[in-house]
């Protein structure tokens, strides 16, 4: 793995467009009842079939986190916790980036490395979804 760190900048970067989507995310999160407004907001799937999805909780997540009750958000859905941290990480970066011009340093990983990331995520998913399956349909499993 190699780490660069350019020169100061204020250039809009990848980085940068992360921490205003997280921006977005969160205070719609906070201030607006997303689900409760939009009468066809939810999961289709667990609908017709009683089974979570992948991404089943992350609008909860979303809220909780931006609420702070972090160990409810933890509970729904580990995973998109953790997602919410690092977008909540990138907000704090896009203003210490482009007010500051601070540099934010680029990875650069091997094929190698990429390939161990790729296999770790899919193992984290894995994961995820069966804690979001446990908790949804046998959460008797957890008393």
């Amino acid at each position: 793995m190699k780490v660069h760190l350019p020169a100061p900048n204020r250039t809009l970067g990848v980085s940068d467009v992360l921490g205003l989507v997280g921006l977005v995310g969160l205070l719609v999160a906070r201030y607006i009842p997303v689900a409760r407004i939009i009468p066809f907001w939810g999961c289709l799937f667990r609908e017709q079939t009683g089974w979570p999805c992948l991404g089943c909780g992350l609008t909860r997540v979303a809220d909780r986190v931006a609420h702070f009750q972090f160990a409810s958000a933890w509970h729904v859905n580990p995973l998109g916790t953790v997602a919410a941290f690092f977008f909540a990480l990138m907000v704090v970066v896009t203003v210490l980036h482009l007010v500051f011009a601070m540099p934010v340093p680029r990875l650069e990983l091997s094929d190698t490395e990429w390939q161990r990331v790729r296999i770790a995520a899919i193992g984290l998913i894995l994961i995820n979804y069966a804690w979001v399956v446990v908790v949804t349909r046998f959460p008797y499993l957890l008393a």
